[in-house]
């Protein structure tokens, strides 16, 4: 017992903790994960140690030669004082080491093998996969050195030392030139090909393409292949692809169920999406609806021949009681899953926008403003301002197509009114035909001086049409109307102005605008969505837009010609356009829209029911050519309804383009010019019109022919407008006006004045009184409002018909007459006094 005490107290000693943590065998090293730690973060900071003594090694390997060589010969803190490598002679011995005399520029490829063994180690986890980055970059390593090789041997073989190939591969090649001269390189060739063809499991040459442009691109789906081949080689692949294929079943199957309508008749396939295509019951083809729709389930299709509502649902207003909104919307979403997106386009589905090539190719020549001439008219400036002890700290100059635009910057102390006041004096000095000063140009901290070309550029309208600004443009209503004074195309979206007012002397360029801003809408927008109503009280400048009535035009119901001339007619024509505004209106609230944009959106997705009188509505640009005859013959008439579509009519797509040549006060008046943000000047004669047109003078000093002045907001620009001529409009209508059209112009609502009313009210018949006449009268005395949209709405009638009705009313003596843009007064006020007069009538 004595002899085992002292064994057992040693055993004791040998398992206490501190002999537990001094015990450094291998297995304890391998196994604590601080090691594990410390190993991996060393490999990181060693990779990260190569590259850099690699790099430098670029720079500094040719003079740390005799150093590294004379490492092991004196003591390395002697030749390491000598080194250059960014890591003194550590680093430029395994440079040396691995560069020069091993593998050359491939040595770099070791060091994402060391660096990302050590993020593995880190962080247990792979940066990227470390065993196929390993044997790719090992072999790319030893390939590519022995590829630089070649070539190294080749060119100098008096050195078998170099960095580029390494000694490994020059000593290959040397052995391999010995052996088959210059078939070498088709040896190394072959050796890449080998390694690609059976480590990438390539089995064609197609395939081998499609594998490189993968790996250079960097896609992830490479990593997924990776681990995909690799779980391939696991005994438990098969049970697990088995499993996957299950539950990828069961989620299919689930997802069907989720995709199948909750209805009795479940079997139908009709009910399932979208895995089965929609069935859908087609009327008989004509030959007509053949043509317009060539691909099935794509065409237009007309709600009212397959009702989305029924008239007992929707009858005396009761539409939630049996039809609600849930419902409703469901009926929507089936209509647009049968028939797809309503396309107002397929109304005229063969319709061809007009080409580039009816448009004149013009000599323009640029603007020929010598360098003489601009130094010229600078130091004329110069010397005009200093005349006046104004001096300049710098100018430049800018050549536009019509006017050159010197920017002078004056130099501290110099009052900017002082230069304003000396235009007269600087457009003597140059003889020019009339400068303009911009004090300031806005934006720019300088003061523009604008001074005619004496050689002048033309801006021919296919310069500006077919440019891939405007071709390209998302504009709603793009215009394109010439050149800015930089030479910048200028394009602008007439649904954002909204309203556009043009002013100009006689023969300065105002029709050739006007023509380019209807030519600039007709290149791009389709008839369905687009109408104009033209207004011509000179009878001659918009005749020649007569060939689109079928296209594009819109007017009064009975109506002899498109284009309206008659002032009786326009005063007709703006009432009517008030009224189609407060039918928009109407609509916009029952579909619980803002502006045109967004019913539209909702119509084309079928989220707007037909029957209830919703329709898509296209945009209306009501253009007048000259407002001051207007003005003159029917004053409040027209200046009322104008001025009550400027305020109103923007949001629903009504935009008026209005031009005058006498842009007086009593012309454009406040009421009118405070509704028109967008003003568009040519040259006109006095300062005092231009102030009346832009509310600042300028547009008085322009040279004319096109030269204009656009005022949008506090922004004035300076144009030169693109020339259209008259054969030019005509090729463009002709081209459109031989196309398939619709049945007429597009319709306005009915108006009639008080002289036409009175003369309908004493020929009316109470026998030929309309079979929905009573039904009408009950309905406007429910109500007490006697509105033609009312009785449209809710009779489901068109509008004509609907004014026909009211016409009738009035004449029965149950509404009383028309009252511009109110309601009718219901003179009835109860059922039985309705019903008393029905039977007398």
């Amino acid at each position: 017992m004595a002899r085992n005490i002292p064994r057992q107290n040693n055993e004791k000693r040998e398992k206490s903790p501190v002999s537990r943590q001094l015990n450094f065998s291998w297995s304890g090293l391998k196994a604590s994960e601080q090691m594990k730690l410390a190993f991996g973060v060393f490999f990181m900071l060693f990779a990260i140690f190569m590259f850099f003594a690699f790099a430098s090694h670029l720079f500094t390997g040719n003079a740390d030669q005799s150093e590294v060589e004379a490492a092991l010969k004196v003591p390395l803190e002697e030749s390491g004082k000598k080194t250059v490598n960014f890591f003194g002679i550590f680093g430029a011995m395994l440079a040396d080491l691995m560069m020069l005399r091993l593998f050359g520029w491939a040595s770099f490829l070791l060091i994402p093998i060391i660096f990302l063994g050590g993020f593995k180690i880190t962080f247990h986890r792979e940066l990227l996969p470390l065993e196929r980055i390993t044997w790719q970059a090992l072999f790319y390593m030893f390939w590519l050195s022995t590829f630089f090789g070649f070539f190294v041997f080749m060119t100098d073989t008096s050195s078998s030392l170099s960095s580029f190939c390494g000694g490994i591969g020059y000593h290959i090649n040397e052995l391999l030139y010995n052996a088959i001269g210059w078939a070498s390189i088709l040896v190394i060739l072959f050796v890449l090909f080998l390694f690609v063809v059976f480590y990438y499991k390539v089995n064609s040459l197609d395939a081998m393409v499609e594998m490189f442009d993968r790996n250079i691109n960097g896609s992830e789906d490479s990593a997924d292949e990776t681990i995909e081949e690799d779980l391939e080689n696991t005994p438990n692949m098969k049970r697990a692809r088995e499993d996957l294929e299950q539950a990828k079943q069961n989620l299919d199957s689930e997802f069907e169920d989720d995709l199948t309508i909750e209805r009795e008749d479940n079997d139908d396939l009709a009910n399932i999406r979208p895995l089965i295509p929609p069935v859908v019951q087609h009327e008989p083809e004509t030959e007509e609806n053949h043509k317009a729709d060539p691909v099935p389930n794509k065409g237009p299709v007309s709600l009212t021949i397959e009702p989305v509502i029924s008239d007992d649902t929707v009858a005396d207003g009761k539409d939630n009681e049996i039809f609600g909104e849930d419902d409703q919307e469901n009926l929507n979403d089936e209509v647009l899953r049968k028939f797809g997106a309503y396309d107002p386009n397929m109304d005229l589905p063969h319709y061809k926008f007009p080409t580039l090539d009816l448009l004149k190719n013009y000599d323009a020549n640029k603007a020929q403003v010598s360098e003489d001439e601009l130094k010229a008219n600078s130091d004329k400036i110069v010397e005009t301002l200093r005349n006046y002890s104004i001096g300049i700290a710098s100018i430049k100059a800018t050549i536009g197509p019509t006017v050159t635009l010197y920017e002078i910057i004056p130099e501290a102390g110099v009052r900017i009114s002082k230069i304003k006041n000396l235009e007269d004096d600087i457009a003597l000095s140059l003889a020019a035909l009339g400068i303009r000063i911009i004090a300031p140009i806005p934006g720019k901290g300088t003061i523009g001086i604008e001074v005619p070309n004496k050689n002048r550029e033309m801006v021919p309208v296919k310069m500006v049409i077919g440019s891939e600004k405007f071709q390209k443009s998302n504009y709603d209503l793009p215009i394109v109307l010439g050149k800015t004074i930089s030479n910048d195309i200028f394009m602008t979206d007439l649904a954002k102005m909204p309203h556009l007012l043009m002013a100009g002397a006689t023969g300065q360029g105002k029709s050739v605008g006007l023509n380019m801003i209807l030519t600039s809408l007709i290149y791009r927008k389709h008839p369905a969505t687009l109408k104009f109503v033209l207004v011509d009280p000179k009878k001659v400048e918009l005749t020649l837009f007569n060939k689109l009535e079928r296209h594009f035009l819109a007017m009064l119901p009975d109506s002899a010609e498109a284009i309206i001339t008659d002032t009786k007619k326009v005063v007709h024509t703006l009432n009517s356009l008030c009224i189609e505004m407060d039918n928009r209106y109407n609509l916009l609230k029952d579909a619980g829209c803002r502006n045109l944009k967004e019913y539209n959106v909702k119509f084309v997705n079928r989220r707007l029911n037909p029957e209830k009188g919703h329709a898509f509505m296209p945009y209306i640009v009501l253009v007048i050519d000259e407002l001051a005859d207007l003005m003159m013959t029917a004053g409040k008439e027209v200046e009322q309804p104008i001025a009550r579509l400027a305020q109103l009519a923007r949001a629903i797509g009504i935009h008026l383009v209005v031009a005058t040549q006498r842009p007086s006060v009593n012309v454009i008046t406040g009421t009118i010019k405070a509704n028109f943000p967008a003003r568009l000047s040519f040259k006109v004669t006095s300062k005092i019109d231009s102030r009346t047109i832009l509310d600042t003078g300028g547009a008085e000093q322009l040279v004319g022919l096109g030269d204009m002045l656009l005022s949008n907001g506090s922004d004035i620009i300076r144009l030169q407008c693109a020339f259209v001529d008259t054969p030019e409009v005509e090729d463009v209508c002709e081209f459109i006006g031989n196309q398939q059209g619709y049945d007429s112009a597009y319709l306005l609502p009915e108006f009639e004045g008080d002289s036409e009313g009175g003369n309908e009210k004493s020929d009316f018949d109470p026998s030929s009184r309309d079979a929905f006449f009573d039904e009408a009268a009950r309905l406007i005395v429910t109500h007490q409002q006697g509105s033609t949209s009312l009785i449209q709405r809710r009779l489901k009638l068109g509008y004509n018909r609907a004014g026909r009705l009211i016409d009738q009313l009035e004449a029965a003596g149950i509404v009383g007459p028309f009252e511009g843009s109110k309601a009718r007064e219901v003179l009835v006020k109860d059922m039985e006094s309705l019903e008393m007069k029905l039977r007398n009538l």
